[in-house]
């Protein structure tokens, strides 16, 4: 939770930054038009792509800081990147769970239960196969 509070604090912290940063070097008025074109394009970007949610969240947040880094996740490779290092995470956090669980029973522990409290669903039966010639 601390790292998002962070990124909401530092993120217009450091829009504002670059902002005066790249208005002192070109000027004020051509720093907001590229503001606006920015923003203006990743509109369109989101709105060809369909995400309308992303579309809200991104009008809300307009700079350089975050027109870039939207412009680098709407590439295919970094999007490739981005599920594969969350897969990666995902992978390690269930062999994580596993393992802990693994160790709860081998040392006679209470065995993990299903998420929110539900039991596993067990259905106990025979089975014959049948030729039907």
């Amino acid at each position: 939770m601390r790292p998002f509070l962070l990124l909401f604090v530092l993120l217009p912290v450091l829009e504002l930054f670059v902002f005066v940063k790249v208005a002192g070097a070109i000027g004020f008025f051509p720093a907001l038009l590229l503001i606006i074109l920015g923003s203006m394009l990743g509109v369109f970007v989101l709105r060809i792509a369909g995400l309308a949610t992303a579309l809200r969240a991104r009008e809300s947040l307009p700079g350089f800081v975050t027109d870039v880094l939207g412009l680098i996740m709407l590439l295919p490779v970094s999007r490739r990147l981005l599920a594969n290092q969350m897969r990666q995470r995902a992978e390690e956090q269930a062999i994580r769970q596993r393992a802990f669980a693994d160790d709860l029973q081998s040392r006679g522990g209470p065995a993990p239960r299903e998420p929110l409290g539900r039991e596993p669903n067990v259905i106990e039966g025979e089975f014959e196969h049948r030729d039907t010639k």
